[in-house]
């Protein structure tokens, strides 16, 4: 498992190994724009910490969907300057929610390079457990989904049991499910009468921002929640 400090000391050498891409392309990005001038330490020693890292992945997100350099720097420069690594991979997910499902069959070693990190086999079973990966059965290498990968890459290092991230994951994809449907009774009822093209235009034009309002909402309801189980912890120990 990789320490906190230890992800906000790369240099730029570490930091172009983490993201997949080579120096060259890491001070590319830099002199775009694209990404934030690292931290200068002894020496003039540049460090790049979670948020870089975070950025290269969003944008390689954003080429994946097939954006080009100038669109991804206008993207790139509508986001908040302040935004965390936290905030960045919420919007990766939300680029990432665009695409349609992507599973690729991919080796060992390729696996590692699109996950960022070194995967141990016990790593490999629990993402397989959580539906990320499967081991090809007409050869060594893994189906992997590349929509879930980065998240369930995040979740081998939460404290959870893996009954609870199974449980999570079962009530997220029955709310996500019957959310999706009803909103697309509702949206069926509005484009009836509508031209086929012009309800795909719609539907196209929809779907970021029905997922950004999704993940907006459940983001504030969870705060909510979190913050009243929090209060009454500290309410109940205050009382013991």
């Amino acid at each position: 498992m990789t320490t906190g400090t230890e992800e906000t000391t790369l240099t730029i050498d570490e930091l172009a190994a983490r993201a997949g891409m080579t120096v060259r392309t890491v001070r590319f990005y830099g002199t775009k724009g694209l990404l934030p001038p690292p931290v200068l330490g002894p020496r003039r020693v540049g460090h790049y910490g979670r948020e870089h890292l975070a950025r290269l992945a969003l944008i390689e997100e954003l080429q994946q969907q097939g954006m080009t350099l100038a669109a991804i720097e206008r993207y790139v420069q509508q986001l908040p300057p302040d935004l965390d690594a936290h905030d960045l991979a919420i919007h990766r997910a939300v680029v990432a929610s665009w695409a349609p499902d992507a599973v690729e069959t991919v080796t060992r070693p390729e696996l590692e390079r699109r996950a960022g990190r070194a995967l141990g086999d016990d790593d490999v079973e629990r993402l397989a457990a959580m539906g990320v990966v499967k081991p090809d059965d007409g050869g060594d290498g893994y189906r992997v989904d590349l929509g879930l990968l980065r998240l369930g890459v995040g979740l081998l290092d939460v404290p959870l049991s893996q009954e609870a991230i199974l449980a999570a994951r079962k009530v997220l994809i029955g709310h996500s499910r019957s959310a999706a449907h009803e909103l697309a009774q509702l949206f069926r009822g509005e484009v009836s009468q509508r031209a086929t093209q012009e309800v795909k235009s719609l539907s196209a034009h929809m779907q970021p921002l029905v997922v950004q309002a999704l993940l907006t909402t459940f983001q504030r309801s969870l705060r909510e929640e979190l913050r009243d189980w929090l209060g009454g912890v500290s309410e109940e120990g205050r009382s013991a």
